[in-house]
């Protein structure tokens, strides 16, 4: 199946809204092996969030579509000096382990060399083994350093204690 990656735009936002939350929170997210329904509550993204994104300086998010034109995937960018901050990486529930994570990965960090970065930045919660070890496989190392996860219902509601760890990747 051929993918499409283009910066998305504002009159995306309802469907990358759909989307993330889909994959993950809630029910639907359970199907794919991303989810963190058992990890936190409430929504992973809204509108307003997205909406400021998209309009934040030096920031992009990337879409994957498929030939119907139909939205597979997505993944937030952010330029910060000489590094790229990858984040939200998401491919629809009913989609996954059929490579698309892996193209948006791939694309992302294309993007990155672009716009002259010499590596890409990213947070994953501490306790998502199996999605720490798929990044690793792909390169990315883990920095050793640790953050909170923020204390802000926008961001979800911890079931448990959370923390990030950051991992790097040279590009």
């Amino acid at each position: 199946m051929q993918h499409h990656f283009s910066i998305a735009t504002e009159k995306d936002i309802p469907e990358l809204d759909k989307l993330v939350n889909s994959a993950y929170r809630g029910d639907s997210s359970k199907i794919g092996w991303t989810t963190e329904a058992d990890l936190l509550d409430g929504i992973r993204t809204d509108k307003t969030a997205l909406t400021k994104m998209i309009r934040q300086p030096h920031s992009i998010i990337l879409k994957c579509t498929n030939e119907k034109n139909q939205l597979a995937g997505c993944v937030y960018l952010q330029k910060q000096d000489e590094k790229m901050y990858l984040g939200m990486l998401t491919v629809s529930p009913y989609l996954q382990a059929k490579g698309i994570g892996k193209k948006l990965l791939t694309a992302g960090e294309i993007y990155a060399k672009e716009q002259g970065c010499s590596a890409v930045l990213m947070t994953v919660i501490t306790l998502r083994h199996e999605l720490v070890q798929w990044y690793i496989r792909r390169g990315y190392k883990d920095t050793s350093e640790r953050k909170p996860f923020p204390d802000n219902p926008a961001f979800g509601i911890p079931k448990q204690q959370l923390e990030f760890l950051l991992m790097e990747k040279a590009i």
